[in-house]
């Protein structure tokens, strides 16, 4: 059988999908890039917030077109949507296009819910908390060249008022960390020149485990097992939490040269009253010295956040507090959601919810102060030469990639001006050319 998959959010999502994709054609069944041609077709889902639940509806919509007017057979959805509305009666009957709804602990079951009959809607739904950790026998087919993701732990353990994640990825359950390296040696003796450590919050990673075995002992470990492998290989961690990103952590990516100096922090918000709403348990202040610290520590380090804007009871002067934060600290990136409300979250019961115009106004203020902030920033590396992982070659000539401070998708990209460069190796670049969120240059 043929298949497709299209992934829809997260890096964790991106790597549940190679799993799948790595079962199935384990089975025998062929993998194709084009929907077409595919007889079986699988989305994987986001449903975090409510318009990705919506552009998760409207792909499963599209894809069913093929069962309709091509030669898929089976369509099937997976992962967060389904999960999230698994005890909603009106799931199936609201999609009868779909014929095997598989929650987010369903991995196991793809090969299975592809293969099935022509029967009535499959649902699978196992608990989240009993999800055992990928088998590193089991290979991934991997979505991304050049560089691949590694989850360090399943679930989450916090209760932020604005998040429903807990209830669709369950507890904190960390990974073993011989594993983690074991599977990190296996890509990069593969090829992959950066490693990329995912989860839901990296930095508490061990707060289930007995003994001393933080995040901190992660990257010591990864970084030996990685640099036995290939020394020009790179590591990057995102998703960390404000309250573990301790300096044991930043000591450790200190240490090691091929560690990205690269702090992906989502703070959320600035103003302690709504972090407090929020259901973070730290405060403006908190997050000043974490930053300071983190620069003392590490003074080549890249700071990247999300923040929340919009989210009920947020007011003129707490928005005012985190628009003077962000001028104050000034990240190299940042990102910025408006609040997504549903009647599933604690946040849906707070009063004073922000007009969602005002949300957008704010929104807008903040990406334009960032823009400002981002652009001058670039133009530090004028005339520097850093290492550039090349992704794409959109033209003759014109080649796409990252640098050690350049996450992929969310953040800005280089562009190379050159000749005769491979897709998924790294090369030297002199940076030429600086613009608001991107850097260009040349093979150095």
């Amino acid at each position: 059988m043929i298949v497709y998959l299209e992934t829809l959010g997260c890096s964790r999502n991106q790597v549940d999908s190679e799993i799948m994709l790595g079962k199935l054609a384990a089975a025998g069944h062929q993998i194709t890039g084009d929907p077409a041609k595919a007889h079986a077709i699988i989305v994987n889902t986001c449903g975090f917030i409510s318009t990705a639940s919506d552009e998760a509806v409207e792909t499963i919509l599209d894809m069913a077109e093929y069962k309709r007017d091509g030669v898929c057979k089976r369509l099937v959805a997976t992962g967060c949507l389904a999960q999230r509305y698994k005890d909603d009666p009106d799931l199936v009957k609201s999609l009868p296009e779909v014929d095997a709804f598989l929650g987010t602990a369903a991995c196991e079951q793809i090969v299975a819910a592809v293969e099935g009959g022509e029967t009535a809607a499959l649902t699978l739904f196992p608990d989240p908390n009993k999800r055992a950790f990928q088998n590193l026998e089991d290979s991934r087919e991997l979505l991304s060249q050049g560089f691949a993701y590694i989850k360090v732990s399943e679930g989450c353990n916090r209760h932020c008022t604005y998040c429903i994640i807990p209830s669709l990825r369950g507890k904190q359950r960390s990974r073993p960390v011989a594993d983690i390296c074991a599977e990190a040696a296996t890509l990069v003796e593969a090829g992959v020149k950066e490693i990329i450590l995912t989860a839901e919050n990296t930095t508490d990673y061990g707060q289930d485990l007995a003994g001393d075995s933080g995040f901190d002992t992660v990257l010591d470990e990864l970084a030996q097992a990685v640099q036995a492998k290939d020394k020009s290989a790179w590591i990057r961690f995102l998703y960390t939490h404000p309250k573990t990103l301790d300096e044991a952590v930043i000591r450790a990516v200190h240490k090691h040269p091929n560690i990205c100096s690269y702090y992906d922090v989502p703070i959320q918000h600035a103003a302690s009253s709504t972090l407090k709403r929020m259901g973070r348990p730290y405060t403006r202040q908190d997050l000043i010295t974490l930053f300071k610290t983190i620069r003392r520590l590490d003074p080549q380090a890249c700071l990247r956040t999300t923040v929340i804007v919009g989210f009920p009871g947020e007011t003129e002067d707490e928005f005012q507090t985190l628009l003077d934060f962000i001028r104050e600290v000034k990240f190299d990136h940042l990102g910025v959601f408006t609040y997504s409300d549903s009647d599933d979250l604690k946040s849906h019961g707070f009063k004073n919810h922000v007009p969602e115009d005002v949300a957008e106004q704010r929104h807008d203020t903040i990406m334009a102060e960032q823009a400002k902030i981002s652009e001058a920033l670039n133009e530090r590396h004028l005339g520097q030469i850093y290492p550039v992982l090349i992704e794409e070659s959109p033209e003759e000539g014109v080649y796409i990639g990252r640098t050690p401070f350049q996450a992929p998708e969310v953040d800005g990209v280089t562009f190379i001006y050159s000749d005769g460069l491979d897709i998924g190796t790294l090369v030297q670049v002199r940076i030429t050319d600086a613009f608001e969120y991107d850097i260009a240059g040349e093979k150095a």
